[in-house]
């Protein structure tokens, strides 16, 4: 009895012993449980996920989502949508030896002029996209079309052009950027970066002479953007097409400009300075927020020019408007109430006054005594319908676009013979139609640069194809005109359609004019 007494003491101490050690571990271990738990709980409570979908996130500092989308989001853009869902499907359809076209535009705007642009080159571009991919005769690469967002100024170009150079790299074969609708400083440094990077830029409504290569200053092999093409005529052209057009006299003209200007108003005044040389009257400024889609204090210095206009000579009828469209509505608002109303003037200005159409602040009584505004356009839809010239465009190549935009509009099926649907299409601006042949143009230079028997050509290749888009067989033969590139990759002689603003705030098709004064012969070949 005494010997089994003291064994069990003996084994419960000894089990004593070891439960001590075991039950601190058992404690420490599910503290440390309960810490990790807790740590991970908070981690996954505080992180901010920055991401929006695949290839977009919101950077450090901003809620913007930039970046470069190849599905179907949408950026939180509803007018976007049916495009973007379009795109996506023409993407899912490809095989794997496809190219990629990268569209590059301010898919965050908030403006809504800004905001109609982009879905109006978004559409054009996908509408290009489905035409060569499906009427392709047999001839590759297929192209998917990715969507790059700088942001809604373009503020974030630096994080979008990273990811569009690591494109080229991999199995996106990223061979291309089209888009840059706005002659910007950001855009400016965009562009500059991409072809600084070797990838090829076509750019589609931009127009300042310095967003362009081949201008006065610049060394001979030394171009600020190497690989850059461009659809749009410079500011320059657009300029000499509309004097043509207006027969503006120096002694007749006075000009109103921004002041400091931004690339495309800088380039516009230099335009029109060469044209009122031997004036009577300096140039009028005004100075505008630097965000010149607000409104700022700008409608007090144009109710002051208005009386500066009323005591010229009575011969002065022209006006030469180097500034955007917002400034232009505001200075229209106010020359309708100018005292001397008995005079008539006309104000000739660039494409930027395409936005003006269906804007709901345009005094549309201004537009009815007296004062006319005329524009000079990217591409309007009636330009190449009625009596158009020989040559510089036709008519069956403006049908085109029509046809494939009826085909789209009425597809409510989604049969895969046909376009789909792309949502409220408006073709006054000309920014769909431009965009179209921006894509056509870049899928020219696409496929000529690859070689037979392969899927894909190299970037280099692909922009030195640029100065062969000329001639009666290179040229491409756009729904805004023939585009004929000189050796810096700018249209030759483009057809500039001018354009009327009419008092129910739609653009009216004058004629079509030529930065040469007359239409280019049929071989489109640029002069030396």
């Amino acid at each position: 009895m005494a010997r089994r007494g003291f064994r069990g003491i003996g084994m419960r101490l000894r089990e004593e012993v070891w439960e001590i050690p075991l039950r601190r571990f058992l404690a420490l271990l599910l503290v440390a449980g309960l810490v990790a738990g807790l740590t991970y709980g908070i981690k996954e409570w505080t992180y901010d996920d920055r991401s929006c979908a695949p290839g977009v996130e919101r950077p450090e500092g901003s809620e913007e989502c930039v970046g470069v989308s190849s599905t179907g989001y949408s950026f939180g853009r509803a007018q976007l949508a049916d495009t973007i869902r379009a795109i996506d499907r023409e993407n899912d359809s490809l095989g794997d030896d496809y190219v990629t076209v990268a569209l590059f535009e301010p898919f965050t705007a908030t403006d809504a002029d800004n905001l109609g642009d982009v879905l109006h080159e978004l559409q054009g571009a996908y509408l290009a996209q489905w035409k060569v991919n499906h009427d392709a005769n047999g001839e590759g690469p297929p192209i998917r079309l990715v969507l790059a967002n700088p942001g809604r100024t373009g503020a974030h170009w630096e994080h979008t052009v990273d990811q569009l150079e690591k494109m080229t790299t991999t199995s996106d074969r990223l061979r291309a950027v089209t888009g840059i609708g706005l002659s910007t400083e950001e855009n400016t440094r965009a562009v500059k970066e991409l072809t600084s990077r070797g990838i090829p830029v076509v750019g589609t409504s931009i127009t300042a002479d310095s967003l362009a290569n081949g201008q006065q200053g610049n060394p001979a092999g030394m171009e600020p953007f190497p690989g850059l093409a461009r659809v749009a005529p410079t500011n320059t052209d657009e300029a000499r097409a509309l004097a043509s057009f207006a027969k503006v006299a120096a002694d007749k003209a006075v000009l109103v400009y921004d002041d400091p200007g931004d690339p495309y108003t800088l380039t516009l005044q230099a335009s029109f300075e060469k044209l009122l040389t031997g004036s009577r009257y300096q140039p009028w400024p005004f100075t505008p927020l630097a965000d010149r889609t607000k409104e700022g204090t700008t409608a007090n210095d144009f109710r002051q020019i208005r009386e500066l206009m009323c005591d010229t000579a009575p011969a002065v009828n022209t006006i030469l408007f180097a500034g955007r469209h917002t400034q232009l509505r505001q200075f229209i608002n106010a020359l309708g109430e100018r005292g001397c109303q008995q005079r008539e003037f006309t104000i000739l200005t660039g494409d930027d006054a395409s936005y003006l159409t269906g804007d709901a602040k345009l005094d549309p009584e201004a537009l009815k005594h007296g004062i006319s505004v005329r524009y000079s356009a990217l591409a309007h839809p009636d330009a190449w319908i009625k009596s158009p010239p020989k040559t510089g465009g036709s008519a069956a190549d403006a049908q085109d676009l029509a046809d494939l935009l009826t085909a789209a509009q009425a597809n409510r099926t989604a049969k895969t013979d046909r376009p789909l649907p792309i949502g409220e299409v408006d073709l006054e601006d000309g920014q769909l139609i431009v965009a179209y042949d921006a894509m056509r143009l870049t899928v020219e230079g696409v496929r000529e640069a690859t070689p037979r028997g392969q899927s894909a050509p190299t970037l280099a290749d692909v922009g030195d194809e640029w100065t062969l888009i000329k001639g009666s067989s290179g040229r491409v033969n756009g729904a805004s005109g023939w585009i004929c590139l000189d050796n810096y990759g700018n249209p030759y002689d483009k057809a500039v359609p001018i354009v009327e603003l009419t008092p129910d705030r739609h653009a009216r098709f004058v004629e079509i004019a030529w930065p040469t004064g007359k239409p280019p012969e049929k071989d489109c070949l640029p002069p030396s």
